[in-house]
């Protein structure tokens, strides 16, 4: 798998503001951020797409759920809500091709999250 801007980011050859980091993944603010507080958290193993994530990595995917739910209460936003998305692939609206979670909070999230392009 080719580089992306967040291999970048993990080998600390772009900047980042990061919230947190551990032994397997990274979480940093979006700089388009679409909500009060909008992270990314990616783990520190590239795989490309929600497709390409296999058996072994169930750890390294359930890590990124847990952190998030770290970082919210750490941020002190667990308990009013917020959101964590994963796109796949263009249609999904990836634009990355390295999976990454989104979390979105600090206002009142609508539904349905997205807009037809």
């Amino acid at each position: 798998m080719p580089d992306t801007i967040f291999t970048k980011i993990i080998n600390r050859e772009i900047p980042a503001d990061i919230v947190h980091e551990d032994d397997l993944c990274l979480a940093f603010k979006d700089i388009n951020p679409q909500a009060p507080v909008h992270l990314l958290i990616i783990p520190k193993k590239a795989i490309a797409t929600i497709n390409d994530i296999a058996s072994e990595d169930r750890e390294v995917v359930g890590h990124l759920f847990t952190t998030a739910a770290k970082i919210a209460k750490d941020m002190g936003f667990a308990e009013d809500g917020y959101r964590v998305v994963m796109n796949c692939n263009k249609n999904g609206g990836q634009e990355v091709y390295h999976i990454h979670l989104h979390l979105l909070a600090g206002k009142r999230l609508g539904w349905p999250p997205y807009r037809e392009i």
